[in-house]
């Protein structure tokens, strides 16, 4: 039985091509995957995102469990509404799941994690959180919609009650704030997004969400698919959970290092591991890598190096580039010329710095 989210007759009433993803039924596209993709790059998308999971933590000791639980610092949160990209990793280092966590409090934090990791993530989180006798409590009840895009804010933003508008106006990147949208319906407005450009994500009650998806559609919105918001993530530099990294891949083998704060006498779960690792030496890295002459790079393909053999984890042609870019894992030490098994053909590539797409424009060297 697959999962539905609250606006799967809306994507079918869309003409949208549905397909299982990690056991929800979710639209991939709506007709074209590649004007799906532009629309973001260029105007306002939005996508469905509420497969994800919405989890509530409260209680006087949740910032010291969260100092315990994530890789990150939440540290960091000083501010009611700033949020913070962290990994919560297993005792080994590997990667549990990504997320992302919002203080609303100092006895209430946010979190919103991956949609396939659900049952994993809370009973980890559940298990650690025992020890400082935080509540952890599923909000099954909201809905999600991501709006992207360089137009993206201005068409939610007019949507909002006009006490609410100055206020969602002035706030910055990875925060969020509560404010009333179309007919006073709650919402929680976050500066977040997976695509590379700005907007927000939208956690809306479930009973609001089919008449806040209809009015961005009337404001001009288009609607996408999940197929759109791969390429779109991909090109923006951004790691897909069980792709690019899982329980057996660390922080600083998946290029998330800059998530990794090893801030003094903080002892979180995995760091041990990621401490030796590191003094070690990181056997395998994450790059980037450009397939300038015609082919697709796909996941599984196998990279060659100088230094033996790596492979693709995310892999897709770019829409924004006209051109196939890829994540590889391979390793560590100078690469020498690369090049990428298609098929039993050795084809070269190039290896890059990612992001491949800042700003709805390709990036220097790309």
């Amino acid at each position: 039985m697959t999962d539905k989210t609250v606006l799967n007759a809306t994507h079918r009433a869309l003409g949208a091509r549905m397909v299982d993803f990690g056991g929800w039924d979710m639209p991939i596209n709506y007709g074209s995957q590649i004007e799906e993709h532009h629309a973001v790059r260029r105007d306002a998308g939005m996508f469905d995102v509420s497969h994800m999971t919405v989890i509530d933590l409260h209680g006087p000791r949740t910032r010291e469990f969260l100092r315990h639980l994530l890789a990150n610092s939440v540290d960091k949160l000083k501010v009611v509404g700033k949020a913070l990209y962290s990994c919560m990793l297993n005792e080994q280092g590997g990667v549990i799941d990504d997320l992302i966590v919002y203080y609303l409090g100092e006895e209430f934090f946010r979190l919103v994690v991956n949609a396939g990791t659900r049952a994993k993530d809370l009973a980890w989180i559940e298990k650690q959180a025992a020890a400082f006798d935080v509540q952890v409590k599923e909000r099954p009840e909201f809905a999600m919609i991501a709006v992207q895009g360089p137009n993206a804010r201005a068409r939610v933003l007019g949507l909002l009650h006009e006490v609410d508008r100055p206020r969602i106006e002035k706030l910055g990147k990875f925060a969020a704030a509560a404010a009333q949208g179309p007919h006073g319906m709650p919402l929680f407005i976050a500066r977040t997004g997976y695509t590379g450009e700005d907007g927000f994500e939208i956690v809306v009650p479930q009973e609001h969400a089919v008449a806040l998806w209809e009015a961005l559609l009337a404001a001009g919105v288009a609607a996408a698919g999940l197929g759109a918001r791969d390429t779109l993530r991909l090109e923006a530099g951004m790691n897909l959970y069980g792709q690019d990294m899982d329980e057996g891949v660390t922080p600083w083998e998946a290029n998330l290092g800059w998530t990794v704060a090893l801030d003094e006498g903080r002892d979180f779960i995995g760091r041990a591991a990621l401490e030796q690792q590191k003094a070690a030496g990181v056997p395998r890295v994450m790059v980037g890598l450009v397939l300038d002459e015609k082919g697709v790079l796909r996941h599984g393909q196998r990279v060659l190096t100088a230094n033996g053999v790596g492979e693709i984890l995310s892999g897709s042609f770019a829409p924004t580039l006209d051109k196939a870019v890829a994540f590889a894992r391979i390793p560590a030490g100078a690469p020498g010329d690369l090049r990428v098994d298609i098929r039993g053909r050795e084809v070269p590539v190039r290896l890059v710095k990612y992001p491949f797409v800042r700003d709805g424009k390709a990036c220097d060297g790309i």
